[in-house]
């Protein structure tokens, strides 16, 4: 059986060999902001999603649920850094994409 947890820690270690992760922390940090804020922001837009849904009896499939997850979490970038970095915005629409394709049958 396959250990997803130990698979992904050792592409993490893999893809962290020789890279300065402080480097990649601050490029990231000047361009989305401070991670403290933009983790505030994405977890009130997420919390919204929940109660709502939860009001409204409503479960979302797996998909649906992780596209917003990654749609609030590119907002939260938006909103917290630099609201003119195309890539969220394309991010956003791409995730968005996914679903709607699988709603109308295409798979990715």
């Amino acid at each position: 059986m396959v250990d997803h947890y130990e698979a992904a820690r050792e592409r993490i270690e893999e893809a962290s060999k020789g890279t300065d992760v402080a480097e990649v922390l601050n490029e990231r940090g000047s361009r989305y902001g401070k991670f403290l804020n933009h983790a505030a922001i994405t977890q009130a837009y997420k919390t919204m999603l929940s109660c709502q849904l939860e009001e409204q009896g409503k479960r979302l499939a797996a998909d649906q649920q992780e596209a917003l997850d990654m749609i609030f979490h590119k907002i939260g970038r938006i909103v917290n850094g630099d609201p003119n970095y195309a890539d969220s915005w394309i991010d956003i629409a791409g995730y968005a994409k996914l679903v709607a394709d699988r709603l109308e049958g295409v798979v990715r």
